[in-house]
């Protein structure tokens, strides 16, 4: 309960504090690294479980765990998954924990473990050498869904109803035609997230426009809509997206590539995705990940390689709040917000 009530109090001075009042006379909240043991790898994969309980996933094949807030990670990687770039992983609680490999053909893996990772089942491989798999979500413990980049003109979309002992992929009868280059980025483990029993979404980039599709039925029937954030270039577009409920969502990404801007790189959306307009103070350069504050209608964190910005409109302006790197970023209801990235970065937000 202390622990519960030290971090509301952090969130709650997050959201208040003005960006300049981080002097020794007001410790402002702050992501608090906490040593992976893995310097050399990148993780772009992170499922918060709780403010003591959390996985990544990275290159090299590589899953942490950690069950003490950070003190200790204990390497439960699959083995003989040393070629494989775990870009996703979505965990139900310290024992049980999918992950997605990403890459073409067979590089495209999901792996379940129901013992902490001490031992992992591989339920799925991918055999179509035109399937890239790029993100992973799971609407409960049971319904899951991943997406490929398009083949035969379509994304492609596999499901699970086991909890992710088995997949199959689902017809692309109802799925929009992809734009001319389309694809997802698998930057954060964000480009297909999902809230509630039945609505999914998934970004886009890489095409003229950078677009949203839209499944209020797990996947089976999507519609597409435009966003105003900048694509026109296979670096551009949606990187990530994080959803509140079924109709308050946020999109944030740009261009990756570090010399190249990325102006109007968030979105918001009232209306589950029909609409998306533009903030109107965008973060100030391209961002991988964003998830909603615990317990807040207005305040969301977003992260990328030259920073964290924080919201505490809903999305309509952003302000930098740390300069550090970071992929991706997590929270959950007991108050807890995690991030990761590269040099194995692992860090929690602090008072």
């Amino acid at each position: 309960m202390a622990a519960g009530v030290a971090c509301a109090a952090a969130l709650a001075a997050l959201t208040a504090v003005p960006a300049q009042a981080h002097g020794p006379e007001h410790r402002a909240p702050h992501w608090e690294p906490k040593d992976s043991g893995t310097p050399d790898v990148r993780f772009r994969g992170l499922s918060a479980v709780s403010r003591t309980t959390a996985w990544v996933s990275g290159t090299q094949g590589t899953v942490l765990r950690t069950t003490d807030g950070g003190a200790t990670w204990r390497n439960v990687s699959p083995p003989g998954a040393e070629e494989l770039q775990f870009r996703d992983i979505e965990a139900f609680d310290a024992r049980r924990a999918v992950v997605l490999a990403i890459g073409e053909g067979e590089a495209s893996r999901v792996y379940r473990t129901e013992d902490g990772g001490a031992t992992w089942t591989e339920s799925f491989r991918n055999t179509d050498a035109r399937a890239f798999y790029d993100c992973l979500t799971f609407l409960d413990h049971r319904h899951g869904l991943a997406m490929s980049d398009p083949v035969d003109g379509k994304f492609r979309i596999l499901s699970t109803d086991d909890g992710g002992r088995s997949w199959e992929v689902l017809p692309n009868d109802g799925m929009p035609a992809a734009l001319e280059g389309e694809a997802g980025f698998a930057a954060s483990g964000q480009c297909l997230v999902s809230s509630g029993p039945k609505d999914v979404w998934l970004a886009t980039g890489g095409a003229a426009r950078a677009r949203v599709l839209h499944s209020a039925d797990r996947g089976r029937t999507w519609t597409a809509t435009d966003t105003p954030i900048p694509a026109g270039d296979p670096a551009k577009g949606v990187f990530a997206l994080a959803f509140r409920d079924r109709t308050h969502g946020l999109a944030v990404g740009g261009d990756y590539r570090a010399d190249q801007a990325s102006p109007q790189a968030g979105a918001v959306t009232g209306d589950g995705g029909r609409t998306w307009r533009p903030a109107a103070t965008s973060p100030p350069a391209y961002r991988s990940g964003v998830a909603w504050l615990p317990h807040s209608r207005t305040a969301a964190l977003a992260v990328g390689p030259t920073g964290t910005d924080l919201t505490t409109d809903g999305g309509r302006t952003w302000r930098t709040v740390d300069t550090g790197s970071y992929d991706t970023v997590d929270c959950t209801p007991d108050l807890g917000c995690w991030a990761a990235g590269e040099k194995g970065r692992v860090a929690r937000l602090e008072s």
